[in-house]
């Protein structure tokens, strides 16, 4: 029987297991997409299958800069738990991921794991017991690149300058860090989100019991506060609340290109169950 690439994909989605091994398994089977299943179930690569549905919202993140800051890369690799966060095997696999990053210069997660580190992520996962996925990658071709990297590596920033020099770059960077700005400046916020709060703030207004026009006031008040606190150039730096980061980079004659900032399983689902779910999951 002819496998068609749907197959193999309904295969891969069932099972989280590679292209390969499906594809094989479904050949051996003739097309029978349960019999497959039953046969992965039995081979060790099914252990990894089986943990692809759990959520990855721990990890850690990687940076790579080159010496003369003109190329630079991030990544964020994400398992389970701290524990295996904290695991020398898995800190290697994320070191492996960046590297392969900054040789290939590329973001594509598939090509990376076809590339060869398919086979030792879920090499990987057979040993830690934990669902491990290369969530996300940064390239930077824009120089001046610099870099801030976290103590507990979890949160992972780039910065592109023009002009300055590298301890701004660093300072600017660690801002980044701790500040979490969206964009670096108010004109660079995207419309819908800046629609967003206005319909937010708009309803609040008119809940207040304030004439229109006082209303339409107070939301349009809120908006540039809103700006202001998601703009990079427009946040009080963080080491001088006194001044904002546009003034220290007029003081330096520099300017930001680019920035990018990673936190680990931000934006993810992460699993809240209560107690008493725990308790039952636990007894079935």
């Amino acid at each position: 029987m002819a496998i068609s690439a749907s197959m193999v994909k309904e295969l891969r989605e069932r099972t989280g297991l590679g292209m390969m091994d499906c594809k094989k398994a479904l050949v051996e089977a003739d097309g029978d997409m349960e019999t497959a299943i039953d046969n992965l179930r039995k081979s060790s690569g099914m252990k990894a299958a089986k943990k692809a549905g759990r959520i990855a919202s721990d990890g850690l993140i990687s940076l790579k800069v080159s010496p003369d800051g003109q190329f630079g890369i991030m990544v964020e690799v994400n398992c389970e738990t701290d524990f295996a966060a904290r695991d020398e095997s898995f800190k290697a696999f994320v070191g492996m991921v960046a590297d392969r990053v900054f040789d290939e210069k590329t973001t594509a997660i598939e090509n990376l794991l076809s590339s060869g580190l398919e086979p030792l992520r879920e090499s990987l996962v057979q040993k830690i017991g934990e669902n491990i996925t290369i969530r996300r990658a940064e390239v930077f071709a824009i120089p001046q690149v610099y870099s801030y990297l976290h103590s507990n590596n979890k949160i992972g920033v780039l910065v592109s300058l023009e002009g300055g020099n590298d301890e701004l770059g660093k300072d600017i960077a660690m801002h980044v860090a701790a500040s979490s700005p969206v964009v670096i400046s108010p004109n660079e916020a995207p419309e819908e989100l800046i629609a967003k709060e206005r319909d937010i703030y708009t309803v609040q207004a008119e809940e207040s019991g304030k004439p229109p026009e006082i209303a339409a006031k107070m939301v349009e008040g809120r908006i540039r506060k809103y700006l202001q606190e998601i703009s990079l150039t427009e946040q009080p730096f963080v080491k001088d609340s006194d001044i904002t980061v546009s003034n220290l980079l007029k003081r330096e004659d520099a300017k930001i290109m680019k920035f990018s900032r990673f936190e680990v399983g931000e934006g993810i689902d992460k699993a809240s169950d209560d107690f008493a779910t725990e308790v039952a999951k636990q007894l079935s």
